[in-house]
């Protein structure tokens, strides 16, 4: 680890497992077999959500507002994983992630908590562990990249299948893409073939990302004035942009002047 002014790095290798952090203004960025950041966390504020990506996976909570028990595919640096922690305590959570060095540096470096009785993480493959039949939870959150592209397990038919059938009656599978993925309308159209009941697209605040809700079951008519006054209540909670969520799902799914088509 070496230290340049406001900046704190240890270079990537070849490895793209190296797991390596850089901080800059007081934020600090973990990186993953490349100088792409994974994860933000400002040091002042470690368990807010630094990075828009992150903020806009919170617009489940428009569909889903107390999910029982959630399971995350990736910890990465747990921005979404501290934040549901603290700031949903009635919510149990279960993090799958395949590395040890993230872990390690996750914890270590980026405040995640140890594991106690709302809080477990499995060192495991996320595909197979969603496979298993015993599995199940209220919300499933997907971030499934390595340094410059989506894994591949994480982006099959077979296992959006499973995430499907792994969520509750009336759960969410919450997925987050690259939208210059050149693997993404195929990505996108896996899921849809999932999850028969219906998906939307959020585009991030931040131009890039796109987070994809699936659902379990039927969620019925929603009108934009519903979803206004959901986004007013979970703004004054979390202090997090919903009214411009629900703006940004005009932008990429069915609707007219009145509803939002599911």
């Amino acid at each position: 680890m070496e230290l340049r002014g406001n900046w704190r790095i240890r270079k990537a290798s070849e490895d793209p497992e190296t797991v390596y952090i850089s901080e800059k203004f007081g934020v600090r960025s973990l990186h993953i077999g490349s100088d792409t950041v994974q994860s933000a966390m400002r040091i002042a504020a470690p368990n807010d959500l630094e990075l828009s990506y992150t903020r806009s996976m919170m617009g489940f909570l428009l569909f889903n507002e107390k999910p029982k028990s959630v399971l995350m595919i990736g910890l990465g640096g747990g921005s979404v994983a501290k934040f549901i922690y603290h700031r949903m305590p009635w919510t149990t959570l279960r993090v799958i992630e395949i590395s040890e060095r993230v872990l390690t540096v996750a914890r270590r470096y980026f405040g995640v908590p140890p594991d106690d009785e709302r809080f477990e993480i499995i060192l495991g493959d996320g595909a197979e562990f969603t496979s298993r039949p015993q599995v199940c939870a209220d919300l499933m959150v997907v971030d499934g990249y390595d340094g410059d592209s989506h894994v591949e397990a994480l982006a099959s038919t077979a296992f959006y299948r499973d995430c499907h059938d792994r969520l509750n009656k009336g759960g969410m599978l919450v997925v987050n893409l690259w939208g210059g993925d050149r693997e993404f309308h195929d990505t996108l159209k896996r899921i849809e073939a999932a999850f028969p009941h219906g998906t939307l697209c959020l585009p991030a605040e931040k131009p890039g990302n796109v987070i994809v809700f699936g659902f379990r079951g039927p969620t019925g008519k929603l009108t934009w004035d519903t979803l206004a006054e959901r986004a007013t209540g979970l703004e004054a909670r979390y202090a997090l942009g919903f009214t411009r969520f629900v703006e940004g799902l005009r932008k990429m799914n069915p609707h007219d002047e009145k509803y939002l088509f599911i």
